[in-house]
């Protein structure tokens, strides 16, 4: 919709921005990879690190890509917590932001500030409303059983926008009810808690840190997804893990996994 995210090569586009959420991480544990356990945290100098988070964070923003921002912006914040900078910096960020944001609502986009006021209960319901109230149609019109695959009205009719992108877990709903939603919540938690269960595994620092840094963003899109199609949350460009369409969100998914399994697989290996 005249967002400048994708990279035409001709016989493929790509999302940069969705790279940064593989290599982000590698970078970090890079940066801080001088000793096999963390330092103090007094001796680790965190500017660069700070630089290229808030960096990233208004390249991304500029696009203009709200979503994958904030998702870059908390899984960098994560990491630098585990490596040991102190709460009172993110209490300070946390307070900067506050006071700071009546400025911050002025440079955002039009559609942006529609969509915070949109969650805050204004709007036309045909107009600047019109895709939460889709969105909670088909969730609630799939009841308990669903419709059937293929079935949804909202979906098939296409009076749901985003459908195959950042609303797929309304078509979901629609078309496998609460049984089929509730199934679907039930594997990304166990997958979650697995991959979690093997990165708590591994004994040394710097991979569990970039694993953990792996982690956090699919872990932070399935949460913001989710909460936005459900109308919790505001609407972000977010799309759904493993679900939603996009040939570099799928793929940079899976890389981050491989590259998971991949360590847990070597730390097994040397207890062997």
């Amino acid at each position: 919709m005249g967002a400048q995210r994708w990279i035409d090569l001709g016989f493929i586009k790509f999302q940069s921005s969705e790279l940064a959420k593989l290599f982000f991480p590698m970078f970090i544990t890079y940066y801080f990879l001088h000793d096999s356990e963390p330092t103090e945290p007094q001796q680790i100098t965190y500017g660069i690190p700070l630089l290229i988070i808030g960096l990233g964070f208004l390249l991304v923003l500029k696009q203009p890509d709200l979503g994958t921002a904030l998702v870059l912006l908390f899984s960098g914040s994560l990491m630098l917590w585990f490596t040991g900078l102190h709460v009172k910096f993110f209490m300070i960020g946390a307070f900067f932001l506050l006071i700071t944001a009546p400025i911050s609502w002025h440079i955002l986009k039009p559609y942006q500030k529609k969509r915070i006021l949109v969650f805050l209960g204004e709007g036309d319901r045909n107009k600047e409303r019109y895709q939460i109230e889709q969105s909670k149609i088909a969730v609630g019109s799939g009841g308990f059983w669903g419709k059937g695959f293929g079935k949804g009205t909202q979906n098939k009719l296409c009076f749901l926008p985003e459908s195959r992108t950042d609303f797929i877990f309304s078509v979901i709903c629609e078309e496998a009810g609460f049984v089929g939603a509730m199934t679907a919540l039930m594997l990304y938690i166990m997958l979650f808690l697995q991959l979690f269960k093997l990165i708590l595994t591994i004994t040394a620092f710097y991979p569990k840190l970039m694993c953990f840094g792996l982690l956090a963003p699919i872990v932070f899109s399935t949460m913001i997804n989710i909460g936005m199609v459900l109308d919790l949350m505001p609407i972000v460009g977010i799309p759904l893990p493993f679900m939603s369409y996009g040939i570099t969100h799928i793929w940079t998914t899976f890389a981050s996994l491989g590259c998971i399994n991949s360590v847990t697989c070597q730390r097994y290996a040397q207890d062997m």
